[in-house]
């Protein structure tokens, strides 16, 4: 469109859902798993907010195997009666965007929701959409398709009610019987993927079991034939002694609480001897995964109280003759795992986006911070063995800070990131915009000869480090800059490390990892991952990380010639072409020419890339520490309930 034709004419106006088919990642973020897993979150919220009204105590979530979701509560059912506008207030609800009952508090006190936008929007990306609702000794429905109403809200049948659920869910119409069922099915035309991941829905419904008491969880997977049931009791003392249930803990679990009407603040606290952090925060049972105030809330009084606690004891020592409390942020993650969860009137809710991924209500940080100073303050009075712990890993991890900026300082700023040389083995690409540009991290360096060869060198970068790098799963961070490998990484990347990561000096957009397609080859990857997740964790959440897949073998019969990746797939290529063939098994990288490294691994045409993403914090953090760390027996367990999983390079 050009400006001399932009007239009233190009001017539009959606109506309806219409905005939502539009542009559906302003409502769920992306249209991706993510935002898949955020439609059945905004659904299965609306029942946890029953329970938050003191009005229902059990949720049922069931995947079918014909890929529709279907959540039930016994809550109250969403009204059905005529509204003011002229339809029926489910059909409100379910069709227009800020249309809802969390506006006035009358309804609900707390809840999650405050925008009136979830059920509608989970509706306008479905190309089926089915509520029934149970109120009145009746069973009202209303069937859509993308947002569009069929019909207008009727009363089921018996026989409907059965031929719309599961055989698990035949529910009888009965007096006094209430709540809402709602199914719903992805539509392909919006989602990139459509297939409900069993572990992310249970992660969400165990965390929201913990967050409410009194609400039982009932899960159920079609595919699998896999059911789960959750219910706790302990609150968020036992959320966080899940979380740490593999680790060695050096504190116990610190519980605060404090009821400032009409705003409840509930923190739990744990060290443990690892070197990563785990703090999540709640709203109303809303995880908010970017943080927010309270979250702000609780690091400021963390910090103050720790630094306070140490000044009063003289536990810091003397440096040249002065004490010194210059402790900071980063000190105290180490190890760190807590929940802080903040309930309060749905109508006051500031959170940044429909997401609820932030909370922005500013007074909620004095708050928090209140809560959590004193309530430390009076704990690490009354528990001195407690504090001193905790203060001693504190402490540790400031003197490891200083040795590493120390490292940093002599190994690091004198070198790449001062402007001096990039790493000798390191063949750079032409481009120099970071958008466009890739680099290859391969291990060995005949593999690295064929890459730099293969390469597209106007934008392929290529790093070959020979061998197996340290696993910094336990390594402090003067450990990891002192590493030869790391050390050309961290260079060749650009960015830094720590406190002088800078996302912005980013020189390639992507990250390839390229190791054997052996058992040494995945030790290496694991490694590489294990340093990026713990280390350099920002590039992970920017989708920067890949994992390159070299095939399994070469399979030529007369003039044709195919790379396969699995040994099924060869399997079925073989019995495809029913005669004889020359099978080549790829023992390593290295037996590749630069053609044929080029042809399977590196053709943006051709190749198979995995981008790394974390979907569940806690438990990427758990497998991490299950995998790379010291401890044997967690290990040892994994191993023998996955051996059959296991890839064996025979």
């Amino acid at each position: 469109m050009t400006g001399d034709k932009y007239t009233a004419e190009q001017i539009q106006v959606l109506e309806g859902l219409e905005p939502v088919r539009k542009r559906p990642g302003m409502y769920i973020g992306s249209t991706d798993s993510r935002g898949l897993h955020e439609c059945l979150r905004e659904i299965v919220d609306n029942s946890v907010d029953e329970c938050l009204a003191g009005v229902a105590t059990d949720i049922w979530v069931y995947l079918g195997q014909n890929g529709k979701a279907y959540i039930k509560d016994n809550g109250r059912g969403i009204p059905v009666d005529k509204h003011s506008s002229g339809v029926s207030a489910l059909e409100l609800t379910m069709t227009k965007l800020h249309a809802g009952g969390k506006f006035s508090g009358d309804a609900y006190k707390i809840s999650g929701g405050l925008h009136g936008v979830g059920a509608s929007v989970v509706n306008a990306l479905s190309s089926y959409f089915l509520v029934i609702v149970l109120r009145d000794g009746h069973a009202y429905y209303q069937e859509y398709s993308r947002g569009v109403p069929k019909k207008a809200v009727s009363i089921a049948t018996q026989k409907q009610i059965d031929e719309w659920l599961p055989s698990q869910w035949m529910t009888k119409i009965q007096n006094g019987a209430s709540g809402t069922i709602t199914v719903f099915e992805p539509d392909k035309a919006i989602f990139s993927e459509v297939g409900f991941d069993k572990s992310k829905v249970k992660s969400l419904l165990r965390d929201r079991a913990y967050l409410v008491g009194g609400l039982s969880f009932h899960f159920y997977d079609e595919k699998s034939d896999e059911e789960a049931n959750f219910y706790f009791e302990g609150g968020i003392k036992t959320m966080v002694k899940h979380a740490n249930r593999d680790k060695n803990p050096i504190s116990d679990v610190i519980y605060l609480k404090q009821e400032n009407a009409p705003v409840s603040v509930e923190v739990a606290i744990q060290y443990t001897d690892t070197y990563s952090e785990n703090v999540k925060g709640y709203v109303n049972g809303i995880y908010t995964t970017d943080g927010g105030t309270h979250v702000t809330g609780f690091r400021m009084a963390l910090t103050r109280s720790i630094v306070d606690y140490g000044k009063k004891n003289e536990i810091f020592k003397e440096e040249n003759g002065k004490k010194n409390y210059n402790l900071t942020g980063e000190d105290l993650k180490e190890g760190l795992s807590a929940i802080i969860y903040v309930k309060m009137p749905s109508e006051s809710l500031q959170f940044e986006s429909q997401t609820k991924a932030k909370l922005n209500n500013p007074e909620i940080q004095g708050i928090v911070h209140s809560t959590v100073k004193s309530g430390l303050d009076t704990y690490f009075e009354e528990h001195p063995q407690e504090a001193r712990k905790i203060l001693d890993k504190v402490l540790l991890a400031a003197k490891a800070r200083i040795a590493a900026r120390a490292a940093k300082e002599s190994v690091i700023r004198k070198s790449a990131l001062e402007g001096s040389s990039l790493p000798g083995k390191l063949a750079d690409c032409q481009s120099t915009n970071p958008e466009n540009s890739e680099i290859y991290i391969v291990e060995g360096d005949s593999a690295g000869g064929s890459a730099k060869q293969g390469r597209d060198r106007k934008f392929q970068a290529i790093l070959p480090l020979f061998g197996k790098v340290l696993n910094t799963e336990r390594a402090r961070l003067d450990q990891i800059i002192k590493s030869d490998k790391f050390k050309s990484l961290i260079i060749a990347l650009g960015t830094g490390i720590d406190d002088q990561f800078d996302i912005k000096k980013l020189r390639y957009h992507k990250i390839i990892i390229m190791a054997d397609a052996d058992v040494d080859g995945a030790h290496i990857k694991s490694l590489y991952l294990t340093f990026f997740y713990r280390h350099l964790p920002e590039l992970v959440k920017k989708g920067h990380l890949y994992i390159a897949m070299p095939p399994l073998y070469k399979i030529e019969h007369g003039k044709n010639k195919k790379y396969v990746f699995t040994e099924e797939e060869k399997e079925a290529y073989l019995r495809e072409i029913n005669h004889k063939a020359t099978v080549q098994r790829f023992k390593g990288l290295g037996e590749m020419n630069a053609t044929e490294l080029w042809e399977t691994t590196m053709n943006p045409e051709t190749r198979i890339l995995k981008q790394i993403t974390v979907n569940d914090l806690e438990e990427a953090d758990r497998m991490f520490t299950t995998l790379m760390g010291e401890d044997v027996p967690p290990r040892k367990k994994f191993i023998q309930s996955h051996a059959t999983m296991a890839f064996l390079d025979i």
